[in-house]
Protein backbone atom coordinates (compact mmCIF):
# COMPACT_ATOMS: atom_id res chain seq x y z
CA UNK A 1 0.00 0.00 0.00
CA UNK A 2 1.32 3.45 -0.95
CA UNK A 3 1.89 5.90 1.90
CA UNK A 4 -0.39 8.93 2.01
CA UNK A 5 0.93 12.20 0.62
CA UNK A 6 1.41 14.99 3.16
CA UNK A 7 -1.71 16.69 1.78
CA UNK A 8 -3.84 13.56 2.09
CA UNK A 9 -2.45 12.88 5.57
CA UNK A 10 -3.26 16.48 6.59
CA UNK A 11 -6.87 16.06 5.46
CA UNK A 12 -7.08 12.73 7.27
CA UNK A 13 -5.64 14.27 10.47
CA UNK A 14 -7.31 17.72 10.47
CA UNK A 15 -10.15 17.49 7.95
CA UNK A 16 -10.73 19.95 5.12
CA UNK A 17 -9.23 23.39 5.73
CA UNK A 18 -11.51 26.29 6.62
CA UNK A 19 -9.64 28.60 4.23
CA UNK A 20 -7.15 27.99 1.45
CA UNK A 21 -4.80 30.42 -0.30
CA UNK A 22 -2.79 29.54 -3.41
CA UNK A 23 -2.48 26.05 -4.87
CA UNK A 24 0.04 23.28 -5.42
CA UNK A 25 0.55 24.52 -8.99
CA UNK A 26 0.76 28.22 -8.10
CA UNK A 27 3.97 29.53 -9.72
CA UNK A 28 4.38 32.38 -7.21
CA UNK A 29 5.85 31.62 -3.82
CA UNK A 30 5.49 33.54 -0.59
CA UNK A 31 7.54 33.48 2.59
CA UNK A 32 6.29 33.31 6.17
CA UNK A 33 8.62 32.98 9.16
CA UNK A 34 11.44 31.96 6.81
CA UNK A 35 9.35 29.25 5.11
CA UNK A 36 8.74 29.47 1.35
CA UNK A 37 5.29 28.25 0.33
CA UNK A 38 2.76 28.46 -2.48
CA UNK A 39 -0.32 27.04 -0.71
CA UNK A 40 -1.67 27.81 2.76
CA UNK A 41 -4.38 25.93 4.59
CA UNK A 42 -6.01 27.56 7.59
CA UNK A 43 -8.07 25.80 10.22
CA UNK A 44 -10.09 28.25 12.31
CA UNK A 45 -10.08 27.39 16.01
CA UNK A 46 -9.51 23.65 15.72
CA UNK A 47 -10.97 21.82 18.70
CA UNK A 48 -12.21 25.20 20.03
CA UNK A 49 -8.66 25.86 21.22
CA UNK A 50 -8.71 29.67 20.90
CA UNK A 51 -6.16 29.80 18.08
CA UNK A 52 -6.01 28.90 14.38
CA UNK A 53 -3.70 26.33 12.84
CA UNK A 54 -1.92 27.10 9.56
CA UNK A 55 -0.31 24.49 7.32
CA UNK A 56 2.06 25.66 4.58
CA UNK A 57 2.86 23.62 1.49
CA UNK A 58 5.38 24.06 -1.29
CA UNK A 59 4.08 22.11 -4.23
CA UNK A 60 2.93 18.87 -2.61
CA UNK A 61 5.28 18.94 0.38
CA UNK A 62 4.29 20.13 3.83
CA UNK A 63 6.89 22.75 4.78
CA UNK A 64 5.45 24.27 7.97
CA UNK A 65 2.80 24.02 10.67
CA UNK A 66 2.03 27.13 12.70
CA UNK A 67 -0.27 28.23 15.47
CA UNK A 68 -1.91 31.59 14.71
CA UNK A 69 -2.84 33.36 17.92
CA UNK A 70 -5.71 35.90 18.08
CA UNK A 71 -3.14 38.73 18.23
CA UNK A 72 -1.75 37.63 14.83
CA UNK A 73 1.43 36.05 16.20
CA UNK A 74 2.61 32.90 14.41
CA UNK A 75 4.39 30.20 16.40
CA UNK A 76 5.87 27.10 14.78
CA UNK A 77 4.35 23.79 15.84
CA UNK A 78 5.94 20.40 15.27
CA UNK A 79 4.31 18.55 12.39
CA UNK A 80 2.51 15.42 13.56
CA UNK A 81 4.66 12.39 12.78
CA UNK A 82 2.18 11.17 10.15
CA UNK A 83 2.70 14.44 8.22
CA UNK A 84 6.47 14.76 8.50
CA UNK A 85 8.51 14.03 5.35
CA UNK A 86 10.55 11.29 7.06
CA UNK A 87 7.51 9.12 7.83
Amino acid sequence: MRPLSARAAAVERYGAPTDQEGSANEPRTRETCGVRWNERWRYREPEGAGFDRVLLFHRYDLVGVFRLDPDGRLSPEPAPEALSPAS
